[in-house]
């Protein structure tokens, strides 16, 4: 994973999804808010970001995780990507890793940009591997359709692991693809299949999600 500087101007299109993901994730929030104010978590715990397995993101909101990426100095660039192929390696042979943007204060380093799956999740008691996240069932519903509605969003897209979808758009030539709003999932079969990558496409009900006017 190189992060290779691929920069094209963004049409309208792909500039509204962006701002469609805000305004998802704003309602995700406004609607789990009242269940939010029992919560346990607190800044440092960090048990989500070690021990809550596979991270799964859009490759929209990879889009703009990249972009955070490409913005930080390079010797930290370095570190990320180093961070990255760790986790490839070792979740490609089925073993657990901590998140890759997490950092050794255990703060996020990408958090003002980070996913909706970590946008989700909180717990209403302290975390342990015997005491997993504890969410309320009206927010586990209001998650779900979040999460269906930012694939919708991403029509043209992909969902899987973090570090999965970050070395796919950090392919020049599936870059270009998507960016284009092409949609060629045959291109990435083998590598989609061994390691869970969802199209998105499948998974839409709604024709007209995600569509630009």
């Amino acid at each position: 994973m190189n992060f290779h500087p691929l920069f094209v101007e963004l049409d309208i299109c792909m500039e509204e999804k962006f701002e469609q993901i805000g305004e998802i994730y704003d309602a995700f929030e406004t609607d789990a808010a009242d269940y939010k104010t029992d919560a346990a978590c607190r800044k440092g715990c960090a048990y989500c970001c070690t021990d809550a397995g596979s991270i799964d993101i859009t490759t929209l909101e990879g889009l703009a995780i990249r972009s955070e990426i490409l913005r930080l100095a390079r010797p930290l660039q370095l570190k990320v990507k180093k961070a990255l192929n760790q986790d490839i390696k070792k979740r490609e042979n089925g073993r657990p890793n901590p998140c890759p943007f997490l950092m050794k204060n255990r703060a996020c380093l990408v958090y003002a940009y980070r996913p909706f799956t970590c946008r989700r999740i909180y717990s209403l008691h302290t975390c342990s591997a015997e005491r997993p996240p504890m969410l309320h069932r009206a927010v586990m519903k209001t998650a779900a359709e979040s999460i269906r509605r930012l694939q919708h969003l991403d029509d043209t897209g992909y969902t899987g692991h973090l570090s999965f979808i970050l070395f796919l758009l950090d392919n020049p030539k599936f870059l270009e693809t998507y960016l284009a709003g092409d949609h060629r999932p045959a291109e990435i079969m083998h590598f989609g299949k061994s390691h869970r990558i969802i199209i998105n496409r499948t998974v839409r009900q709604d024709s007209s999600a995600g569509s630009c006017s």
